[in-house]
């Protein structure tokens, strides 16, 4: 009865290796904002140029970080899923029963929530540091889940695409 589990799983998350946590380009970070400078008009005084608001273009380091917070959450999502494939062509081989796949999933869904809020803790932007602590919560309804497999295929191969869309410079 379990090996009809641990089949689709092994392939949900080699898929969710697959799905999206790959840099989309967009990612990069740009160079420092230019320094706002004197303009001249046509016969006049020349004037200051608008000085850039805060949020209009983020710091070098600022968009270095976020880039960092991004890779480290996209290689915490890939490593969690190469295990949890690992996991269960295992379990099958050790004939685990449904209740403690659960366990093992449960396990690994945890751990992986616990390192994905320690990077959203790392993110100086605040909208980086809302997605990807949003992201960890997600994952902790995988934990809370009657049914962590079920939730894995409806619910975590959202996760990478979303990351590829919201977490970026």
């Amino acid at each position: 009865m379990y090996r009809r589990t641990a089949g689709p799983l092994t392939l949900l998350a080699v898929a969710a290796l697959t799905a999206g946590c790959q840099s989309s380009g967009g990612d990069r970070a740009p160079t420092a904002p230019a320094t706002a400078g004197a303009t001249a008009p046509a016969g006049g005084t020349p004037t200051a140029a608008a000085e850039p608001t805060a949020a209009a273009t983020p710091t070098t380091a600022s968009a270095a970080n976020t880039l960092a917070v991004c890779q480290a959450v996209d290689k915490l999502i890939v490593d969690a899923s190469r295990d949890i494939a690992r996991d269960s062509a295992s379990a099958t081989q050790r004939e685990l029963t449904p209740e403690q796949l659960n366990g093992q999933l449960k396990g690994n869904l945890a751990e992986l929530a616990d390192d994905v809020r320690d990077q959203a803790a790392r993110a100086e932007d605040p909208r980086v540091r809302a997605v990807v602590t949003d992201v960890a919560e997600q994952i902790d309804g995988g934990v809370a889940a009657k049914s962590p497999a079920t939730w894995m295929t409806t619910n975590f191969v959202d996760i990478p695409p979303r990351l590829t869309r919201d977490c970026h410079v």
